[in-house]
């Protein structure tokens, strides 16, 4: 008897395997599916500088009597979306605008479709798209998932006029879900959402009808990010391939100058010497032992006079953004923020930006609190794996800095980079790459060290007015004292002295 074999699309690969993408209980996939949604909004008004007006609706579905099924409802006014491709982007596993090198939250075009994709195999229901580009008509779909073929199966279609010029997308469909359990972890992400996205402001309605409304303190937004080639140390053979295929140019120099990020025609002809194939070539006529040795020549140990990736691509958040984030949320005594400059791993452009927040609303807990971003996304699950938490417990002596236990002091580390190296499909730990371990640990220094002066003038401060008043307490009865011992009738004026001490302590 003979083994037989098929294909499987990608839906239904996802359909078999949803725990990877975050959906493996109903507790998890309640918080994933509005994270994933929310996120979506996000980017849709930030490519375009919209302030974000995101709008979080979760009831319980009235055709159930078990409270286990739920109606989630996500508006946002970002820039929406054609109607070409309205079917595909919410109906089509692996289909989307995520695919470019630049900063975008999501990564693989899988989460908003995933949870339309959950929604449907435990509640049998379809998802309802309205969206529109701020033209003339809005667009109303009503559509499921073809899992076999991974096609969008429009059930509905309905176009109306748009008088007032709407723009952004409605997302509402069934789920089964566990909320009250999910409840912690959905509040906590929208809060860090918040602290992280200040210019946003964002709406959660749950199901008991309690409105969670948390408004932005800005309008300024951050630069979107552009669009960039592929650097040369990030390539490898297929990537190589694939350009070629699309390329229109005759000779190699100019290939490597047109389809690579920061390569000039000094650099490429330096290269290309280096490798010793001539810059005249063609490059559809190059061999297969030709690309293969092209690209091996590309790595930094071999070839060490690209220039790093540029922040272009990259949308960090600024000192100022991210300063306004926190003073919003834990309102602070002490807060500073550090953006180090642009680095790289692997090709991939990345920036990591370090805060860190003392006394006020701080949470004070018997280590030191971690907030954890990664291109503006919360991540809430396993902390312990995470490079951040390896470099704040293993790599930072707090001591050095006056930090003890008991100490209210957060961190926060926010990495953005065009390919983040999460460790799993459910993008929640960042993997401990040296170039981002190195970065992350310079800049909690930095900050730490801002904090240690402040703790340092503090305790002096309190010092001398403890200082101050023990002599506001004894110098009256030593003058009274020294007044009776030298013979004499009048006491002397202290007040100068005491106010001349105060004063000190002012300045000090």
């Amino acid at each position: 008897m003979s083994e037989s074999f098929r294909e499987i699309s990608p839906a239904d690969f996802f359909y078999r395997n949803r725990d990877l993408a975050g959906f493996n209980n109903p507790t998890r996939s309640m918080y994933s599916a509005i994270r994933e949604l929310v996120e979506n909004s996000l980017d849709a008004c930030e490519l375009y500088r919209i302030p974000p007006k995101i709008y979080v609706r979760l009831s319980y579905e009235e055709n159930y009597e078990k409270r286990n099924v739920y109606r989630l409802k996500v508006a946002d006014n970002g820039s929406g979306i054609p109607p070409e491709y309205i079917p595909s982007a919410f109906g089509q596993i692996l289909y989307g605008s995520k695919y470019k090198l630049r900063q975008v939250r999501g990564t693989f075009g899988l989460g908003g479709k995933m949870a339309i994709l959950y929604g449907q195999i435990t509640t049998h229901s379809s998802a309802y798209i309205i969206s529109s580009v701020g033209n003339n008509k809005i667009y109303e779909f009503e559509i499921r998932i073809d899992i076999q073929k991974n096609r969008p199966e429009i059930l509905k279609k309905k176009f109306r006029s748009n008088r007032r010029k709407w723009h952004g997308t409605v997302v509402e469909f069934s789920l089964e879900g566990d909320y009250p359990k999910a409840m912690p972890k959905v509040l906590e992400y929208l809060r860090q959402t918040a602290m992280v996205n200040p210019y946003a402001d964002i709406t959660f309605v749950d199901p008991r009808g309690r409105l969670y409304m948390f408004e932005g303190v800005t309008k300024k937004m951050p630069k979107p990010p552009s669009e960039i080639e592929p650097h040369p140390y990030g390539c490898d053979v297929e990537i190589f391939m694939r350009m070629i295929d699309d390329s229109r140019s005759k000779s190699l120099q100019d290939f490597m100058t047109t389809h690579f990020h920061r390569v000039g025609k000094k650099t490429a002809k330096r290269f290309l010497k280096h490798v010793g194939i001539s810059g005249r070539k063609n490059p559809k006529k190059l061999t297969p032992n030709e690309i293969v040795q092209l690209v091996q020549s590309m790595k930094p140990e071999s070839f060490k006079y690209f220039l790093p990736p540029d922040a272009n691509c990259l949308s960090p958040l600024s000192n100022e953004l991210l300063e306004m984030g926190l003073q919003k949320d834990l309102n602070p005594e002490f807060v500073a923020t550090e953006q180090r400059n642009p680095s790289a791993y692997s090709g991939y452009p990345f920036i990591v930006e370090i805060g860190i927040a003392y006394g006020g609303n701080t949470p004070n807990s018997p280590g030191i609190t971690l907030y954890r971003f990664a291109n503006k996304i919360p991540l809430l699950y396993d902390e312990a794996s995470d490079v951040s938490r390896k470099v704040i417990n293993n790599e930072i002596n707090w001591n050095y800095y006056k930090v003890t236990q008991g100490t209210p002091v957060a961190v926060v580390v926010h990495i953005c980079s065009t390919k983040v190296p999460y460790k799993t499909v459910g993008k929640e730990f960042i993997a401990d790459r040296p170039e981002i371990e190195r970065e992350i640990k310079n800049g909690i220094n930095n900050v730490a060290r801002r904090l240690s002066r402040y703790l340092s003038k503090k305790i002096s401060i309190a010092y001398q007015k403890q200082r101050v008043n023990i002599f506001q307490k004894y110098l009256p009865k030593i003058a009274q004292f020294s007044t009776k011992l030298a013979g004499k009738k009048k006491i002397p004026n202290i007040e100068p002295l005491v106010r001349s001490m105060m004063h000190e302590t002012k300045k000090t």
